[in-house]
């Protein structure tokens, strides 16, 4: 069974294999339905992926990724991953797997580039002057300051 399926469709470099032999799991008590099963099961998964230490991925990959991910990565370079639906650990844990390739996807798929627009030719001080009109519109808004006596 591949880990990733969908990647087939992107252009991806990464070892897959190598990729699913880097990941790591931690396990905890999760809060939710369970009655009093909860308290006693350790069901949510974290998923722990050391980014700079992979041997899956190209540097190129590695910086795309710390760039579009920075704010799920600690100060370690760990992406972190987690998942405490429902009540089973083995599930959760393909839930994690699920979201990290996901996330990678986003992460590594190409952004089209920017179209430049050039501003409209048609009567530009009608233009200028629609904009004075919404700026003094806004200016009126505003609060006015009372003089101190």
């Amino acid at each position: 069974m591949e880990l990733f399926p969908n990647f087939s469709r992107f252009r991806i470099i990464m070892d897959l294999n190598q990729l699913y032999k880097e990941l790591n799991f931690r396990f905890s008590r999760s809060s939710g339905s369970g009655g009093q099963h909860v308290n006693k099961v350790s069901s949510q998964a974290e998923l722990l992926f050391d980014i700079a230490a992979s041997l899956a991925l190209s540097e190129e990959e590695k910086q795309k990724i710390n760039q579009s991910l920075a704010g799920r990565i600690n100060q370690e370079g760990i992406l972190s991953v987690r998942c405490s639906e429902t009540r089973s650990q083995h599930h959760n844990k393909e839930l994690t797997i699920r979201r990290l390739e996901e996330l990678l996807r986003q992460a590594l798929r190409p952004r089209p580039k920017r179209k430049k627009v050039k501003p409209r030719q048609t009567n530009p001080k009608a233009r200028l002057k629609r904009k004075k009109a919404q700026a003094e519109k806004k200016a009126l808004r505003k609060k006015i300051a009372l003089p101190d006596s």
